[in-house]
């Protein structure tokens, strides 16, 4: 990592710890409701949503949007490079994507395919900062603590099933990881409360534990326990602490904590209920496991669910070095669980109520960081102007001038191709542009919601998307 990232990551940091402080000390929210201006919702298409986060800057030309291709040669010219993976053909016909998905290939007839996402230029381009703003729609530093996109869904629609937690998020560790502080900057219901923010399961096969008892306790000793916890919280509130919203929510988070774990829609964590056969097709790995989880409990209502590969610093899709040979293991990782995924939710009838997206923060270049004429610092460790190692090859400097973006069911269109970007280099967006902003507006849309929904925080209005401005892309639906 260079000085220069340390330092713009560490004024980040002090930027969200100002936010947060300042949430706090005007006590979260305690006005809540529409500003005087009508919000009509619009009619939705999907019950609940799948966000497959592909953490850490998947590259699109290695993934959904090949480009030109040349295999490994020493002393190949690096600005040749547009793709390190060669294509193959899809079940639709206008749509190629790349060697390694060829699961995912059979399956791209039920989905749309956005190819001409964009991210802003943030000057450094950090991965803190752009999954800030993926997951919350708005640029940090921010005076309030911004709902996660999920935080969103669960308090403008409510529980699907009032058992179910309406805000999962799988795959992601908040503690013994890189940039911890920023992963949970986002990873929250924020202004909204607990009672909207994520039930966190790092680690899928060990979800079960998190709607069980204490080791060592008793299910009844458990519900004693949480009738003295009423009983104390009744007779000695302590509000001077935190508002009495947050208060409440906290209260409110935690009764719907106990009924999950007094209830049969617990089992749903438990993956050793899935039969081995549909288990094994899977088990790729953590991430594999967590799809599999995903649609378990999507299955009993929940509202949304994250599935992540994990955000850690310079692993996984964060590939600064060795990127074709870490995109070929993370293939391997992602390619069977994903399509596996969408052929269950189909044949359980479900799919078509259910909105998948799969996402990252931005894309990734062999040349160029950020976007031409962008003022970046370049984050790439592959300096040579010619290959000289296989851990030269791949697609390592940051970009943000164009990505893609899949989806299935929840009434987008099938075998449908939107946007795409230049063939040669830069790979910049150059039809039908969809910005982070947008992209929140059309997932909000599928789910019911319009993009202009607006809650008073303090007696100042807080959209949905920023403003109230996104505009869903209503190409994309059927």
């Amino acid at each position: 990592m260079t000085t220069q990232e340390q330092l713009a990551r560490r004024d980040f940091l002090k930027q969200l710890s100002a936010a947060s402080v300042a949430a706090l000390g005007c006590g979260g929210a305690r006005t809540w409701g529409n500003t005087k201006a009508t919000v009509i919702h619009p009619r939705a298409k999907a019950d609940s949503c799948i966000l497959i986060w592909l953490a850490g800057g998947m590259a699109a030309p290695d993934t959904f949007d090949p480009k030109r291709y040349f295999p490994f040669e020493k002393g190949l010219e690096v600005d040749k490079i547009l793709s390190t993976f060669p294509a193959i053909d899809t079940s639709v016909d206008n749509i190629k994507i790349t060697k390694g998905l060829e699961n995912i290939a059979k399956v791209m007839d039920r989905g749309t395919l956005i190819r001409s996402a964009v991210q802003p230029d943030l000057g450094h381009i950090l991965h803190s900062r752009h999954q800030y703003h993926w997951h919350t729609g708005y640029v940090p530093p921010l005076t309030v603590a911004a709902p996660h996109i999920g935080a969103w869904m669960g308090k403008v629609l409510g529980p699907k099933n009032p058992v179910v937690p309406p805000f999962i998020n799988i795959g992601q560790r908040l503690e013994g990881v890189g940039e911890k502080e920023e992963l949970k900057a986002f990873t929250t219901g924020g202004f909204f409360g607990s009672e909207f923010g994520p039930m966190n399961l790092p680690y899928p096969e060990d979800a079960v534990r998190s709607v069980q008892p204490p080791k060592g306790m008793e299910p009844g000793r458990f519900s004693n326990r949480y009738k003295q916890y009423q009983k104390l919280i009744d007779q000695n509130p302590n509000r001077e602490l935190i508002s009495d919203y947050q208060q409440e929510s906290m209260i409110r988070s935690m009764d719907s904590a106990h009924r999950l774990l007094q209830s049969d829609e617990k089992n749903a964590f438990d993956l050793t209920r899935e039969p081995k056969e549909s288990y094994d097709r899977y088990n790729t790995g953590r991430f594999g496991r967590g799809c599999l989880l995903a649609r378990r409990l999507v299955e009993e209502g929940a509202r949304f669910v994250e599935v992540t590969t994990e955000y850690v610093p310079f692993v996984h899709w964060d590939t600064h070095e060795n990127g074709n040979s870490t995109v070929d293991r993370l293939k391997k990782e992602i390619d069977q669980p994903i399509s596996q995924l969408i052929l269950d939710l189909e044949a359980r009838g479900i799919l078509d109520r259910t909105l998948v997206v799969i996402a990252s923060e931005f894309s990734r270049d062999m040349m160029i960081e950020g976007v031409p004429g962008s003022n970046a610092k370049d984050q790439s460790r592959a300096r040579s102007k010619t290959l000289e190692e296989p851990k030269h090859y791949g697609l390592h400097r940051h970009f943000t001038g164009g990505t893609s973006v899949a989806m299935f069911g929840g009434g987008v269109k099938k075998g449908y191709l939107y946007g795409a970007t230049a063939d040669e280099r830069p790979l910049i967006a150059i039809e039908n542009p969809v910005s982070v902003m947008d992209l929140h507006a059309t997932i909000f849309t599928a789910m019911g919601i319009s993009p202009k929904t607006v809650y008073d925080v303090e007696k100042r209005p807080f959209f949905a998307t920023k403003d109230g401005h996104g505009e869903a892309v209503m190409d994309v639906f059927a």
